[in-house]
């Protein structure tokens, strides 16, 4: 049985984790706040240009952009998985890294070589250790808050692979804001880009100078907005994901002082009774 100072240490080791817990939650929670205000802001504007997008490339005719066509043979993808610089949000990136592995093994499935490109050192640093061969670059401390030079950055890079041929497709894994309680990986194709089913609409409206150049210009412009979208999505998912899980942390502490208090009043009575019975005998053998 551990010592009545032992168990004094590890109550005040437990308070001091519990108010740290504490801390980190009430800081997730103001964080978590305004970025589900910057995913709420962006995704209407993100949502009309991705309709638009759509119902201009339905209705394309004519010698169509690359990044809406696509290439006909399909050998080489790439996938690019956003995730977390930092720990202690739960299961986010391990649900990442898990959904990122499935996705893999149907790619190669179909006789596909797979790129990967880390968003987040979490992510990047478990890529590492199960398709390190795979991993061809890494994007690391975006900072405190997602800037849109970050999402102009990573879009670049996918642009530049699929314009000289190093990745026939790019794929986009991140997190989406269920709820505060739920965050879920969300993939996205993102060059070519993908027109939805049922996308395609009489239109009386006329572009000028032409459909195509209308959407040369906007593609590269929407391909910039998904990934900050993602980027968005995936640091809300992260403060709440935290948050939640730094209540879990700060309950689970409180459950445990309550259980080494108990012990430690059971094992200070238990030492006083028997210097109480040690002391008696002592008289009573005098």
């Amino acid at each position: 049985m551990p010592s009545l100072k032992t168990l004094r240490l590890r109550i005040k080791s437990v308070k001091n984790t519990r108010q740290i817990t504490k801390t980190m939650k009430m800081v997730a929670a103001a964080k978590v706040r305004r970025a589900r205000a910057a995913v709420e802001s962006a995704r209407p504007y993100a949502a009309r240009l991705g309709a638009i997008l759509g119902n201009i490339a339905a209705n394309a005719a004519g010698d169509a952009p690359l990044l809406l066509r696509g290439r006909e043979t399909v050998q080489t993808v790439r996938l690019i998985v956003c995730g977390s610089d930092r720990g202690l949000c739960g299961g986010l990136n391990s649900n990442l890294l898990k959904a990122a592995a499935k996705w893999v093994r149907d790619q190669e499935a179909q006789g596909r070589t797979v790129q990967l490109v880390a968003v987040g050192r979490k992510i990047r640093d478990g890529l590492k250790s199960t398709h390190g061969s795979q991993l061809v670059a890494s994007h690391t401390d975006l900072g405190r808050q997602v800037e849109f030079a970050h999402a102009q950055a990573i879009a670049k890079e996918a642009l530049e692979s699929f314009e000289a041929g190093v990745a026939d497709e790019v794929h986009l894994l991140s997190a989406e804001l269920v709820s505060m309680l739920s965050q879920t990986p969300k993939h996205t194709q993102l060059i070519p880009f993908a027109v939805a089913a049922g996308e395609a609409a009489a239109s009386s409206t006329e572009f000028e100078p032409s459909e195509e150049a209308v959407l040369a210009d906007l593609l590269p412009r929407n391909l910039n907005l998904q990934v900050f979208s993602a980027l968005l999505e995936t640091q809300a998912s992260e403060q709440a994901a935290r948050m939640t899980a730094m209540d879990s942390a700060t309950r689970n502490a409180g459950e445990m002082i309550k259980k080494l208090s108990v012990q430690y009043n059971r094992s200070r009575q238990a030492a006083i009774t028997k210097e109480l019975i040690e002391i008696i005998s002592g008289a009573e053998a005098v």
